[in-house]
């Protein structure tokens, strides 16, 4: 059984260790990728936290790129030396969400503490998010990769695995906004500002960037936002309703914040809906009152990844990116080995840091 180098969870709110775990050859269906980058999203550390519960011991990542070093039995279309995303996205093709064309929320469940990892000793170790890519290789379901260009980098090529399709397909495939719709984003972050590419990519006319701080904004105006709106002034639905001259088509909360949910619809037009992006920990609620929805029209959806279909979708990212109308390069704010992955987790906590990226020796 191969040995790897991963950073392992034993405790909640606690960093992360370095050791040297067992990963299975891949079964029927699988595939194993020896990884060049994965990078750092914010759900990771929510696991890392205890937001939503799980199985300890635990290796999680899930954001990553790598090539192709060896196959089980029955995979299709993919080769060992390919370069591939890899995503947690793993669909049986056969439930009815996967048969709708929604692979995110695909019904088959999977034991992820019998999947490929296991301890030095042999003890359980969970399979975090079907990924356990903080790690030097992985074992997926052949369902979860999607293969890239070679001249496309590792770091560049992990973060099409969650930040970016995850927020374009908000737009696109979730919200479906048109030309010449209006939208505010909450939340200039990593997903926020891929949120506010695909507005610009789908043709919305104003592009409201809403966020707590002036730097952020800046940035959300590199990446498209046509205005921006500090969340701590006032009545900041107020000032996105006077820029676009109406309330939005779409609000898109990409921040787990449930004062961001809180508001969101304040910032609605008629017939407009809110798109729940962000993931707040288990058990928070937001009070809203559905007799204004009702009485307008006005609704909200949520969001898996942006319902994101990783084999049609990644490779028309991957073409924009070459025609040099996606931003990707400058989505990465720093690069670390995988011995530094606590200090990548710090720097992202900080909520400075558009995506950190752990790289590994390819």
């Amino acid at each position: 059984m191969p040995e790897i180098k991963a950073a392992v969870c034993h405790a909640f709110g606690e960093p992360l260790k370095i050791e040297t775990v067992h990963l299975n050859a891949p079964k029927e269906g699988e595939i194993e990728v020896k990884l060049g980058a994965v990078a750092v999203c914010h759900s990771d550390i929510s696991y890392v936290d205890g937001a939503w519960g799980g199985t300890l011991p635990a290796v999680y990542g899930h954001e990553a790129a790598g090539e192709i070093t060896a196959l089980g039995s029955s995979v299709n279309g993919l080769n060992v030396g390919d370069r591939v995303v890899v995503t947690l996205i793993r669909a049986c093709g056969h439930c009815t969400p996967c048969g709708s064309g929604k692979p995110t929320i695909c019904e088959t469940s999977v034991d992820t503490t019998k999947g490929p990892l296991s301890t030095a000793d042999g003890g359980i170790l969970e399979h975090g998010m079907n990924c356990g890519a903080f790690a030097e290789k992985v074992v997926v379901d052949q369902s979860q990769v999607v293969k890239v260009p070679r001249d496309i980098s590792y770091d560049v090529a992990s973060l099409l695995a969650c930040g970016v399709v995850t927020g374009i397909g908000a737009v696109v495939n979730a919200a479906k906004i048109r030309p010449g719709q209006d939208v505010v984003v909450i939340g200039a972050g990593g997903v926020g500002l891929n949120t506010i590419q695909g507005a610009h990519i789908a043709g919305a006319r104003r592009i409201v960037a809403v966020d707590m701080n002036e730097e952020k904004l800046a940035a959300a105006k590199e990446f498209g936002a046509t205005d921006g709106v500090l969340a701590s002034d006032g009545k900041p639905w107020k000032q996105a309703k006077d820029i676009i001259g109406r309330g939005a088509d779409a609000v898109f909360v990409t921040v787990g914040a449930i004062s961001a949910y809180d508001t969101a619809p304040r910032y609605l037009a008629y017939g407009g809906k809110v798109v729940a992006v962000g993931m707040p920990k288990s058990g928070d609620k937001a009070i809203y009152e559905p007799v204004m929805m009702s009485a307008v029209g006005q609704g909200m959806i949520g969001t898996k990844m942006g319902d994101v279909v990783i084999k049609r979708d990644i490779p028309w990212m991957v073409d924009l990116y070459q025609q040099g109308r996606l931003k990707l390069d400058e989505l990465i704010s720093g690069r670390y080995r995988l011995e530094e992955i606590n200090d990548a987790f710090a720097d992202t906590r900080s909520g400075v840091a558009r995506r950190n990226v752990i790289l590994f020796d390819m």
